[in-house]
């Protein structure tokens, strides 16, 4: 089915679309373009939609907005937005009473003329999502980049060619209700993360492996085999199995060894690259080009592998270099909105830092993060709702040696104590984990702001 006549199909019914953020915008106006007849459905006020809204009623669009806004929906299609439970009471009632419930991502699935490619995991989505596409446009590919970044591509399907590759960095809240898998899917690692949402753990493992669960015999899942989790899910993949390790050699895929990546198939090897060619700081970057090199193995040639690592310098908000002042440098790695991504970022450096963190809570445990602040964490400054629970993590860790820590109100007081902490030779980042949503709308604003502040230090 193409997304025209996925539209045709449409006609004569209604659709609610929930969310007029900036992944529905182009839906909704793809809808309107159509002919059919849009509710567009937003818990903000009117006011703070602004001209959007005027907008979107000149065009015939009906808003649903304020607390209100999920009530009597009883549309033909209903599209929910990522982060929605598909579960609410309000949607369930709607389903019971017939209509249909989907998202912008699973139709995408439906009209998608390409293979598609998708990435998961708890932490590297982003990452491995970025190199991979990377990789297949330096082998000519045409690539589509969308999911959970990118930009939406369910409008965009009937320009893309049967011949392109589409990527896509997918959630658990895009997972939850997924009846499609992609033709190749990658779980970097699954660990405890956005609990605040789902049920428990298990429901979140559970969302996860809707990127596999639907493979075919002719599909290809990829595994990391150093987490418990994804070892143990790549022996339930029905397509072929590939996996990945920094620690020890696999069988099929790609692992480390002596400093070196190694790729292995049907019993033959071959270096790579050396380790020292990734540009990206961190073991767990060196896990996201292994998960990638297992995607392209045999598709992307091992010199334009080495090429795309020796010149990618990552992406912006994770572990982002955003100067170097008076001989310290200052780094924003605002993705961190867990405790595991906080530490991989701590990890990342051989000196101890200058650490600033603290967010929302999202329903995890911060026990594993104290222990690791105390080992690389030279200074510590808190700020925002999980300041309390960071702090006692650090405390109360047996290897605690009394590092200064100090909690602040906002980010320019956090950026003024850092400078007058730091010395010659030292760094300073920003890795909250927690979310951003005790103060901002999302980490990419987060991390603009810090950026800001930091940039004006004279």
């Amino acid at each position: 089915m193409s997304f025209a006549s996925y539209m045709a199909s449409l006609s004569g019914k209604r659709v609610a679309v929930i969310g007029i953020g900036i992944s529905n915008r182009p839906l909704i106006e793809a809808l309107l373009d159509h002919g059919v007849a849009v509710t567009a459905c937003d818990k903000k006020e009117r006011e703070k939609i602004g001209e959007l809204a005027d907008h979107l009623e000149a065009r015939g669009c009906r808003l649903q907005l304020g607390e209100a806004y999920l009530s009597h929906l009883d549309e033909d299609v209903i599209f929910r937005t990522p982060g929605m439970r598909p579960d609410l009471p309000e949607l369930k009632a709607a389903v019971d009473r017939g209509s249909v419930l989907t998202s912008e991502m699973e139709v995408f699935f439906e009209v998608c003329p390409c293979p598609i490619w998708g990435v998961t995991g708890s932490d590297g989505k982003t990452t491995t999502t970025t190199i991979l596409a990377g990789l297949l446009q330096a082998s000519g590919k045409r690539v589509h980049v969308g999911g959970n970044i990118g930009r939406p591509l369910l409008v965009e399907a009937d320009s893309i060619s049967a011949d392109d590759v589409a990527v896509l960095e997918l959630s658990s809240f895009q997972l939850m209700t997924m009846k499609k898998s992609p033709h190749l899917a990658i779980v970097t690692n699954i660990s405890p993360n956005h609990l605040d949402v789902h049920k428990d753990y298990q429901e979140y493992i559970s969302a996860k492996e809707n990127i596999f669960t639907h493979q075919k015999k002719q599909d290809i899942a990829i595994f990391n085999a150093d987490n418990d989790v994804t070892l143990s899910q790549s022996l339930r993949a029905a397509g072929h199995v590939r996996l990945f390790s920094r620690k020890h050699a696999v069988e099929d895929g790609v692992f480390l060894r002596d400093g070196a990546v190694i790729a292995r198939r049907d019993g033959e090897e071959r270096k790579v690259m050396d380790v020292a060619d990734i540009q990206l700081p961190g073991d767990h970057n060196v896990e996201n080009y292994l998960a990638a090199i297992a995607a392209v193995d045999g598709l992307v040639s091992d010199d334009q592998i080495r090429s795309f690592a020796r010149t990618f310098s990552g992406v912006e908000h994770r572990i982002e270099l955003i100067r170097e002042r008076k001989k310290v440098r200052w780094y924003n790695d605002s993705i961190a909105s867990s405790p595991s991504r906080t530490i991989a970022g701590l990890r990342s450096f051989p000196e101890k830092v200058i650490l600033i963190a603290g967010g929302k809570d999202k329903g995890i445990s911060y026990d594993a993060l104290g222990p690791v602040i105390n080992d690389h964490v030279k200074g510590l400054i808190l700020c925002g709702a999980t300041s309390r629970v960071i702090r006692e993590s650090v405390e109360r860790a047996p290897n605690y040696a009394g590092i200064p820590i100090c909690e602040v109100e906002d980010y320019q007081q956090a950026v003024n104590l850092a400078d007058t902490w730091a010395r010659p030779g030292d760094v300073v980042i920003l890795s909250p984990a927690s979310t951003s949503f005790d103060r901002f709308s999302n980490f990419m604003e987060r991390g603009d702001t810090f950026k800001k502040i930091v940039n004006a230090l004279p």
